[in-house]
């Protein structure tokens, strides 16, 4: 059996995977005012989003490490396997939030949830290198990236629906096994990387395997072929092309992260939502985001099909992004009624998600196969790290529901973000091995 296009149903359901990814990790924050009235009657509001914000912060710091650690199982064992194990745990872990009965527990769940959340960003970014010829990447990187936008979209109404009849508990563990059973058609589907699967077509497998040919001149066909470049980890980090992947997304990553931990808890604070009127308001940034993955990677495609260079084409799109999100975020400081908030911050994640899955490319671009997972890893964990120390500030910073100087810095960290890829990566090339 022969499948057209496979390289498409591969990324679709890496896409699906991401969709569950954020359907589980928004359901506490959705759940939280409820669960904060189970479990923490006795609190006050202050109190309260500290405790969200320590369990969010466990969270953070998991998803960092496991981010490195993912990057390494998924170079180690392969996409395939590094999948079933990623998901296989985060499902679990997702389940297991129905049986926790204060802090200590639900950080331990978080704390699993966040190392096994992770493994999904280097395994598509490996996944992206093993499938797509170069020209592709950024789409499918967009692709799966909507993903995330998507899950945001359905997450909160999804949750919000649930919670009419069912408990929070039954809603962690409905969630959770939706994990288990994306696994059926991963296994029946990938089952060996392009270049010997049984079920891809000989004219894909050559699109595929001759896209992916490094050469000094990427739109000239007949220049000569580079060397894929595959650094032990303490090379690749004395490089300071990895640095600026690094840092680049230890600026950007917060953005996001500011968005996705704190939009359920912004409109409760500021506008006085509970949990059903936020499943009606919370979704609408997200389809922002969603619009803009697709965006960002068309955008792409288009400008290196039209004979654009992947330096000036990674560059462009991802000082773009950065450049919508600015006065979007500085917007924010008084946006006036909810509908008008919600529709900022849809602007704001119409901009990360225009960049960051150009960011994201940055590895394959750079690398090769078997480095790309580590560098993804390592730029991960950093922008997990960046995003804890955000979220670590975010209660003190809003103490009193002002929430301009979150954003404020949110606009900061995006000129930061920018400045990295234009300083530290001069030109956006396929390294070479130091002579």
């Amino acid at each position: 059996m022969k499948l057209k296009g496979l390289r498409w149903w591969v990324i679709a359901l890496i896409a699906l995977a991401t969709i569950i990814n954020y359907i589980d990790r928004q359901a506490l924050s959705v759940l939280w005012p409820d669960i904060v009235e189970d479990l923490f009657p006795d609190k006050s509001a202050l109190e309260r989003k500290q405790i969200y914000a320590n369990i969010s912060i466990v969270f953070v710091f998991a998803y960092a490490f496991g981010q490195a650690i993912f990057g390494k199982i998924f170079d180690w064992v392969g996409t395939r396997f590094g999948f079933v194990l990623s998901i296989g745990v985060w499902s679990l872990a997702t389940i297991a939030h129905a049986f926790a009965q204060g802090v200590l527990s639900f950080s331990i769940f978080r704390a699993i949830l966040g190392v096994a959340e992770a493994g999904n960003w280097p395994g598509a970014a490996k996944g992206n290198a093993e499938w797509f010829p170069t020209k592709e990447r950024a789409l499918a990187q967009g692709i799966f990236n909507s993903g995330a936008a998507i899950g945001g979209i359905i997450a909160i109404p999804l949750i919000a629906y649930l919670t009419i009849y069912f408990s929070w508990q039954m809603v962690f563990v409905l969630v959770g096994a939706m994990g288990f059973l994306w696994l059926v058609p991963w296994l029946v589907l990938v089952k060996a990387p392009p270049g010997s699967h049984p079920w891809i077509t000989e004219e894909e497998r050559e699109y595929i395997l001759t896209g992916q040919r490094r050469t000094s001149d990427p739109n000239d066909a007949s220049s000569a072929e580079v060397e894929e470049y595959n650094p032990s980890t303490g090379e690749l980090l004395s490089r300071k092309e990895s640095w600026g992947v690094i840092i680049a997304s230890a600026a950007i990553d917060p953005i996001w992260w500011l968005f996705v931990f704190w939009i359920p808890i912004y409109l409760n604070e500021v506008y006085g939502m509970d949990v059903k009127a936020i499943g009606i308001y919370g979704w609408v940034p997200y389809v922002g985001a969603m619009f803009g993955a697709w965006f960002g990677g068309l955008l792409a495609q288009n400008r290196l099909k039209a004979g654009w260079s992947t330096n000036k084409t990674r560059k462009l799109t991802i000082t773009l992004g950065c450049l919508i999100m600015l006065p979007a975020l500085l917007a924010m400081a008084n946006p006036g009624a909810p509908a008008i908030a919600v529709m900022i911050m849809a602007v704001i994640l119409f901009g990360f998600q225009t960049a960051i899955g150009n960011v994201q490319t940055l590895p394959s671009d750079l690398l090769g196969k078997k480095a790309v997972g580590t560098l993804s890893g390592f730029s991960g964990m950093a922008a997990k790290l960046g995003a804890v120390g955000l979220t670590s500030l975010v209660p003190i910073l809003t103490a009193g529901g002002n929430y301009t100087p979150a954003f404020i810095i949110g606009a900061s960290l995006a000129i930061i973000a920018m400045a990295a890829v234009w300083i530290l990566i001069p030109k956006i090339e396929p390294l070479k091995k130091p002579q």
